[in-house]
């Protein structure tokens, strides 16, 4: 946020609908305090330990050559070159990849180095290691590969009659969503083409790792993977090693919307070390890490709605088509959920979606934070505003007459179980005060599109507010099997939390820690590194590990309380539901007990070993039906922008934001995941483009890709948290920063569409389209 800018709560809604008093003092532990993250402090110091901090003796550095062309045959590799250099200790390609030479999550269609064919720009062709950083650069360098270049496919709609770029063919996956009658038509019809560009993640650290080989034959790989145990069975492969040989240390994250999910940095570094006997470490520069990584899928959506006289909609008929780069990667659960959610959180009896993921010959695509819900939602937004323009019907009202609610169904045949208060947030952030016009400010004072010393006129300047809705899916999707384990031991008044769930800056440690106090009365708590000597935990995506690990801890912590109350329980004739754990202090529900649970625990050690999984689902059929998700999370956004119509500068003043949350499990924490991932949905509405030009990343450094700064982040205003849990979560709670990221964007786009008139059917949104046309032009 601004420096000025300021975030507001209301009280939040218990579980059972009363008010919390406001006048009670926050608790300073357990579920519901705003518990300070444990490594807040060293992160702040700059003393926090990343990978690209790591040491090793006899350290060896990594450097890989990548390919200049989206699209070329290769001829010949010559590495001589790089293996004469001194200091170099070895050279590998993909004739040194002793197992697999392919990779991928789903699909394994991505090779470890490009042998024949290159086909994104910054694809991997060999790898170096030698005995300084400069010297693996330079020996990379002079590497000489032969290329016959090819065209490369850059349209994703000429990829379906483009040779094939891949021996899998270009299409990956294909729904045809089918729900209703084909022939229901309303009164009115709008219609709408939408492009969507392509963001980058851009961690705040690029990728980095070290490969430590082992006497087994072994290695180990220490990197900031956010799915260990996924990174450890694929690299293993590509070693020809068995899992049981690799293991994989999760290092500090520097910051994970999906990026840390691609493991092309881990399995070059884990060959060198093998090869090589010796430490080897890689540090990626900020191009490699843009080059290298996954991006959000680039998208053209194509969009008919229909609506009877009073603004419900009758049908939705959309094509979405999204780019996923040259692999396969995360696209298909990404085309899942945007064909699932392309009619946003609306009522529609009848839907006809066509959804296509191909590959071309751009950059990856892949997880990035609310893939796929993102793209959908700023098409459908641009829809209804569209819609009641035509109806002249206001925009809130038109949501409002279509909201989707618990007991409705989703065009994929799947009822809403879970609480969907749509309308009640959209309510909050209409009736939310709007920000005070800059009318009697002086000229010099104001805050002009553009930013401090805007070039532009404050004559020119016209405010706009705009709305929109959001929806995502938490965890896993059609049949994903969703599972952690998690184990807690208690000792000395001690409390340590195993689990490979891993800390990607959404606060996973911070909730297991407060899980634990809660259950046990302890306040000191520790959370044990991550490796894959321990049980799996999955992926850190879509709320996953709130809900699944989370819940994995807390039935271990409560097998512990079980442990600990059942002998004061037997010795006073009373079962454990009559026992609780406050403060530290364990009382029984008439008195005669009263004890602390250090001296309960009398120097013994208790520890309980977990699991949570949450129900199943199902794939979409081949009309797009199926139970395919299991919890859903909402959102609702009202915007406020002040746009130059001449010069087409966009200043986001204020972002009010209402969110259907389960539960609150700590305040602070909260607010700070909905404020981040606003901000994120500024820089993919205003400035973030990663610019391609036949296949070529035109700007790989944070020179020319325009990340919103503290400067462009707006006024954000928490005006309504829901807390109706959610009965089949753990806690209650749902996923918190992927709605915003998914709803900032439409609302941004509906208040330019307000503040200009004109149609903005394209993000980011370039200034020509926020400049409004004279009317006689």
């Amino acid at each position: 946020m601004s420096k000025d800018a300021a975030t507001t709560l209301t009280t939040p809604q218990a579980g059972d609908g009363t008010q919390q008093d406001p006048r009670q003092e926050p608790p300073t532990h357990g579920l519901g305090a705003s518990l300070l993250q444990a490594d807040a402090r060293a992160k702040t110091e700059g003393t926090f330990p990343y990978a690209s901090d790591l040491w090793a003796e006899g350290l060896l550095w990594a450097a890989i050559l990548r390919s200049p062309h989206p699209h070329a045959r290769i001829t010949s590799v010559d590495t001589s070159g790089a293996t004469d250099m001194p200091g170099v200790h070895a050279v590998i390609t993909h004739e040194d990849v002793p197992g697999d030479t392919a990779y991928g999550r789903g699909i394994a269609d991505r090779p470890v180095f490009a042998s024949e064919t290159v086909r994104h720009h910054g694809e991997a062709i060999a790898a170096v290691a030698a005995d300084h950083p400069d010297t693996a650069r330079l020996a990379a360098a002079a590497i000489t590969v032969e290329y016959e270049v090819l065209e490369p496919v850059t349209d994703p709609e000429k990829a379906f009659a483009a040779d094939p770029l891949h021996p899998d063919g270009n299409l990956i996956r294909h729904i045809p969503l089918s729900f209703g009658d084909p022939e229901a038509a309303g009164e009115t019809v709008v219609e709408g083409l939408y492009r969507i560009g392509r963001q980058d993640p851009a961690p705040i650290g690029a990728e980095a790792g070290l490969a430590v080989p082992r006497p087994d034959g072994g290695v180990e790989l220490y990197t900031a993977s956010t799915d260990p145990h996924t990174d450890r069975d694929l690299a293993a492969a590509c070693f020809g090693l068995p899992p049981e040989q690799v293991k994989v240390v999760v290092t500090g994250v520097p910051g994970a919307t999906g990026d840390r999910e691609d493991p092309g940095f881990q399995i070059p570094l884990g060959l060198l070390a093998l090869k090589t006997g010796c430490p080897v470490k890689l540090t990626a520069t900020r191009e490699e890490s843009f080059l290298g990584h996954a991006h959000r899928h680039p998208t053209l959506l194509r969009y008919r709605h229909h609506a009877d006289a009073d603004g419900r909609l009758v049908k939705v008929e959309a094509q979405i088509l999204l780019d996923a780069g040259a692999y396969a990667d995360a696209s298909s659960e990404s085309l899942a959920a945007a064909v699932a959610f392309a009619c946003g959180p609306y009522v529609v009896p009848h839907a006809f979606i066509e959804g296509w993921a191909v590959r071309t010959n751009n950059p990856p695509s892949g997880h990035v934070r609310g893939e796929g819900a993102m793209q959908v939602c700023a098409a459908y937004e641009a829809q209804m505003d569209k819609l009641a323009a035509n109806l002249g019907l206001d925009p809130v009202e038109l949501r409002l007459r279509n909201a989707l609610a618990t007991g409705d169904i989703l065009p994929t045949g799947q009822t809403v179980t879970c609480p969907a208060p749509v309308a009640e947030l959209l309510g909050a952030v209409r009736d939310f005060p709007l920000p005070a016009l800059p009318m009697d400010t002086p000229e010099e004072a104001w805050l002009l599109p553009g930013g401090p010393e805007g070039a532009g006129e404050p004559g020119a300047v016209r405010r706009g507010v705009g709305y929109a809705l959001g929806m995502v899916h938490m965890l896993g999707a059609e049949g994903a099997d969703e599972v952690a384990t998690a184990t807690v031991r208690v000792r000395d008044g001690v409390a340590t939390v195993i689990c490979a769930a891993v800390e990607t800056g959404q606060g996973f440690s911070t909730l297991a820690r407060q899980v634990v106090q809660e259950t046990l009365g302890i306040d000191e708590v520790h959370v044990a590194p991550v490796d894959t000597d321990q049980p799996p935990a999955g992926p850190a995506a879509h709320g996953r590990h709130t809900w699944v690990s989370g819940g994995a801890v807390e039935r271990a912590a409560k097998m512990v309380r079980t442990q600990l109350l059942q002998p004061l329980a037997h010795k006073f004739g009373m079962s454990t539901e009559l026992l609780q754990i406050t403060d530290g202090k364990i009382t029984s529900y008439d008195g005669v007990l009263s004890t602390t649970v250090t001296e309960a625990m009398d120097g013994k050690e208790l520890w309980a070993t977990a699991q949570c999984r949450p129900h199943p689902t199902e794939p979409l059929d081949d009309q797009g039906q199926g139970d395919a998700f299991v919890g859903l999370a909402f959102c609702a956004i009202r915007a406020v922008v002040d746009v130059d119509i001449e010069l087409g500068s966009v200043r986001v003043v204020e972002v009010a934001v209402a969110q259907d949350v389960g539960r609150v499990l700590n305040p602070a924490q909260l607010a700070a995941r909905i404020e981040a991932g606003i901000t994120q949905g500024v820089g993919t509405a205003l400035t973030e483009n990663l610019r391609t030009a036949r296949g070529l990343v035109r700007h790989p450094d944070l020179t020319g890709y325009a990340l919103p700064t503290s400067l462009d982040a707006p006024d954000i205003r928490i005006v309504k948290l829901v807390e109706e849990r959610d009965v089949v979560a753990p806690f209650g709670a749902k996923a918190a920063s992927a709605v915003p990221v998914v709803t900032t964007p439409s609302a941004i786009a509906s208040a330019v569409r307000a503040a200009t008139g004109r149609p903005v059917n394209r993000l980011p949104i370039r200034p020509q389209a926020a400049v409004a046309v004279p009317p006689n032009s």
